[in-house]
């Protein structure tokens, strides 16, 4: 079940938890993409697994994969897009990873209707 999520909520979330709920929130970021865009792909555990044994290269790949996935999805409702996978991918790059789950955060809240 896909929900709104608040994005300040799941930052505040992250840091008082050293990181421990950007964990669930990644894992809950990548199965509400897959159900929101209607393209299933990697599971959000086995995101979060390879994550780790990776140190974190698969998140860069991850991220710009997202990218390219919402940009999709924008196109098909008609809004304009834009370059998301190399926002992403950049971010991701320079250590700011949870900025690109916030912004891909807001992204899957405009897909979901508000409760």
């Amino acid at each position: 079940m896909v929900k709104q999520r608040s994005v300040g909520l799941c930052i505040v979330l992250s840091v008082i938890t050293c990181g421990i709920y950007g964990l669930y929130w990644l894992v809950c970021l990548n199965n509400d993409a897959n159900t929101v865009t209607g393209k299933p792909g990697t599971d959000g555990g086995m995101v979060l697994l390879l994550t780790i044994v990776t140190c974190g290269l698969y998140g860069i790949y991850w991220a710009y994969k997202m990218g390219e996935k919402l940009d999709q999805a924008r196109a098909e409702h008609g809004a304009p897009t834009g370059s998301l996978a190399i926002l992403y991918l950049v971010l991701n790059l320079f250590g700011l990873s949870i900025v690109t789950w916030a912004l891909i955060q807001s992204e899957i809240n405009k897909y979901v209707p508000a409760a």
